[in-house]
């Protein structure tokens, strides 16, 4: 018996289980905040949910086709893939559409597609051909050089629509780096920086200035009288160090006041508690907020949410699905969503970690990061910990670009993982 006749005995259906329930209750969600009087049969195709089944269906389609192609395709043409979705981005600024002051999508009569969400996959298989060549080693400054342009190639173009929710996610990669052995300082120096940009944006560049100068001067101080001849030696690196901070410190506060654009400030500044602005730029949040506050415990019912049902949160078919969530299903109800997606996360790193081959592990990091940011920054900005980016809950979320990728992305490592035992 061929390998693709074996292929539905060896995937593993704890995804595939995890992955239908997860798609039931954002199609349920996605009703729920989509219905009305006029527009309640399920197969109604001009709103929301209706579309949503169309969606499932094509990813159903997509799904099949997937899992009876031979894994040693994604292998081989993974540098393909990760062109493919490159020139994908690129164009975007010749024939994309301006949709929310992003020109982040194709549009072909009624029918738009967004290639930044198929891009995560082209990159995901870029990154496991490059990282699963078994004579990589991250030891080699090259090949470290090699892995941060493969990923911030997209993140600059996606940043460039400007679309900087889908940007950021392609910082995840960076943990799939550090599992295959990417020096830890360089994540301990990523995160350093993110924590001084939070700081200056919250403080301002004068206080964070000063109080850096005075943290450099006694750390100056207690080197010099513990070890003379360490600072004597040391002393020039100390000094470049400090600029480095200094200067980045000024650039954030430059880029943050005189580059991003306001819309994202605002939102970065209601996020930091800088500004308040319950009834115009804080609105979103705050009525995300109040959703998921009347749930309480158990949840007000299925079709009962007076949020949900009074249309009170702005998008809560697709970014902000989870208030939802939070309305009518309650804080038990919120937490099996949040076990699922633990569940999902932690299933495909066991496999990851098991599989036998280095580019099925790598891919499998790769998604995982992926999903894990999705799932963290959408919630957290749903309940107010993150600033608003617009990005999608991983299946519950209505849309069909993101949808079908988050489906092509679970569904690839599934069909991958199933080869393992035939693998060397």
């Amino acid at each position: 018996m061929s390998r693709n006749k074996n292929i539905l005995f060896n995937v593993d259906w704890n995804l595939i289980f995890i992955y239908l329930l997860l798609i039931f209750i954002g199609w349920l969600n996605i009703y729920a905040t989509s219905y009305s009087s006029e527009h309640h049969k399920i197969l109604d195709f001009s709103v929301a949910y209706g579309k949503q089944i169309g969606f499932i269906i094509t990813g159903f389609a997509i799904i099949i086709f997937l899992l009876f192609v031979e894994s040693r395709f994604y292998m081989q043409f993974g540098s393909i893939f990760y062109l493919i979705a490159i020139l994908s981005l690129i164009g975007l600024f010749v024939f994309g559409k301006t949709v929310n002051g992003a020109r982040s999508w194709y549009a072909i009569s009624n029918f738009t597609l967004q290639p930044s969400e198929f891009a995560k996959i082209g990159v995901a298989l870029g990154v496991a051909k490059l990282l699963g060549d078994k004579q990589f080693k991250f030891n080699n400054f090259q090949n470290q050089l090699k892995a941060f342009t493969l990923i911030f190639i997209p993140l600059a173009l996606i940043a460039l629509q400007p679309d900087m929710g889908s940007a950021l996610v392609f910082f995840t990669f960076f943990f799939v780096f550090y599992r295959e052995g990417l020096p830890k300082y360089y994540i301990i120096v990523g995160l350093s920086f993110i924590t001084l940009a939070v700081t200056v944006i919250k403080f301002g560049l004068i206080p964070i200035q000063i109080t850096l100068f005075g943290i450099f001067l006694i750390f100056l101080y207690f080197v010099f009288k513990k070890n003379r001849y360490f600072f004597r030696k040391y002393w020039m690196q100390y000094i470049l160090i400090y600029f480095a901070v200094a200067f980045f410190s000024f650039f954030i506060s430059f880029v943050y006041n005189n580059v991003l654009p306001q819309h994202q400030k605002d939102r970065i500044d209601l996020t930091l508690g800088i500004i308040k602005d319950n009834k115009g730029k804080g609105y979103n949040i705050l009525q995300s907020q109040v959703a998921i506050g009347n749930g309480g415990l158990t949840g007000r019912g299925f079709l009962k949410g007076q949020q949900t049902k009074g249309k009170f949160v702005p998008e809560q078919h697709t970014d902000f699905i989870f208030s939802a969530i939070g309305e009518e299903w309650g804080f038990l109800g919120s937490t099996f969503v949040i076990l699922l997606y633990l569940a999902l996360i932690l299933r495909i790193i066991h496999l990851a970690e098991n599989a036998k081959s280095k580019f099925t592990r790598v891919y499998g990091y790769s998604i995982a990061a992926i999903f894990f940011f999705h799932f963290a920054i959408n919630i957290g900005m749903v309940i107010g910990l993150f600033p608003t980016i617009g990005i999608p809950l991983p299946f519950l979320s209505y849309g069909g670009s993101s949808f079908w990728a988050f489906t092509i992305l679970l569904f690839i490592f599934i069909r991958l993982y199933a080869n393992n035992k035939y693998e060397l």
